[in-house]
């Protein structure tokens, strides 16, 4: 059986009923609220005291240390506005435009010395042929680009300045996963952004492909089109990094930054002499597993490599500096310039950190016996 009421049917009687009823419940519940203290404590104007803590002082808040390193960072980050010339492919066809038209970009970078010397990427101020540096406290300067590095996207610019507030470098061998990493740039034209996460990865050689000369600092911090060149700075307030690439995935991306240190070097030698160095030995490298050396080995070809993992010479360039000191083919290459490695990606930096023309000792393993070889890098053929 079901009941259904409707309150315009009632009786008049029967909705008596039922206010008395309620009426009587009413009392019931203040008595009952009586009882338990509910309703006995009111405030000055009557009104019912729901919180009655301790009187005691309030808690003072503590530092916040993203505000205090962007305070000291923040200053010096600023704006660079850049105008290149680009081919047109449509250029004087039906009506496609000029053969060569302007382009305006934007980027960030950070101000490392208080005469007007600035750190940014070089994809930022390639090809500029007018550079706008512009400071948070609106100031504009016009800027000169010293050079740049495509290897490891560095580059300075030079504004005519004096006294302008700097980004103090801290040390990016000390970073360390988990550690705070605080992002300040320009991204999407969204001047002076500031972003924070914490160092997700350090020394990420295969973050952009194969082959790279740049031992990345990944990090979570939201990173966008137009953060490339700010800094990337720890909870100190000092700059560890360069903010350069982004990996874009449904739900999120991954930043990463050059480390300052590698920055700092590759600057010193744009402003001392024009461009970046990069020794270069001449070889091509695998990373040998022992998977890989029962492989080679079951070919029955020329080389014969121990089951383990190591670093193997797959080949050697004709009159390279590698060829001149001696390395040959099946090769393992254990140290180099006294650091041990233990894939190709680690070679290469240990090279890359070496000098032209210096003397760089090598540790190699062949046929079971330790070869130690000494190389003199030369300077790796620029491409164009």
């Amino acid at each position: 059986m079901t009941l259904a009421l409707s309150a315009h049917r009632l009786h008049p009687i029967r909705w008596l009923g039922l206010v008395l009823i309620s009426i009587n419940l009413s009392g019931c519940n203040e008595g009952l609220r009586q009882r338990i203290g509910i309703g006995s404590k009111t405030s000055p104007d009557n009104t019912p005291v729901v919180s009655d803590p301790p009187n005691s002082a309030p808690l003072q808040p503590g530092t916040n240390v993203i505000v205090t390193a962007v305070e000291q960072v923040g200053p010096a980050v600023v704006r660079i506005d850049t105008v290149k010339r680009i081919a047109n492919p449509l250029g004087n066809l039906f009506g496609g435009g000029p053969p060569i038209q302007r382009q305006a970009g934007q980027g960030s970078g950070f101000i490392t010395r208080s005469d007007g010397l600035i750190f940014t990427n070089a994809h930022v101020v390639d090809g500029a042929e007018q550079v706008s540096v512009t400071l948070p406290d609106g100031r504009s300067y016009s800027g000169k680009v010293l050079g740049g590095d495509p290897l490891t996207d560095v580059a300075v610019v030079k504004v005519v300045a004096k006294k302008l507030p700097v980004a103090p470098l801290g040390n990016s061998n000390n970073i360390k996963p988990g550690q705070w990493a605080i992002a300040i740039g320009n991204p999407l034209g969204l001047n002076n952004t500031v972003t924070a996460g914490i160092i997700s990865s350090v020394d990420r050689t295969n973050a952009l492909g194969g082959g790279q000369r740049v031992p990345y600092i990944q990090t979570d911090a939201a990173v966008n089109p137009g953060n490339s060149g700010g800094p990337l700075i720890n909870a100190s307030g000092q700059v560890i990094g360069i903010n350069t690439a982004i990996k874009v995935a449904p739900g999120g991306g991954l930043s990463f930054a050059v480390p300052i240190n590698l920055a700092k070097r590759i600057a010193q030698q744009i402003v001392g002499r024009g461009q970046a160095s990069h020794p270069y030995i001449g070889v091509r490298l695998q990373s040998l597993t022992p998977q890989l050396a029962k492989e080679i080995n079951a070919t029955g070809g020329q080389c014969q490599v121990p089951e383990v993992n190591a670093v193997l010479v797959v080949e050697v360039m004709s009159r390279s500096p590698a060829d001149k000191a001696g390395v040959r083919q099946c090769d393992l290459i254990s140290e180099v310039n006294g650091e041990v490695v233990r894939d190709p990606s680690q070679v290469q930096l240990a090279v890359d950190r070496g000098e032209v023309g210096k003397p760089m000792p090598l540790t190699l393993e062949r046929n079971d016996k330790t070869i130690e070889l000494i190389v003199k890098p030369a300077e790796l053929p620029r491409q164009g």
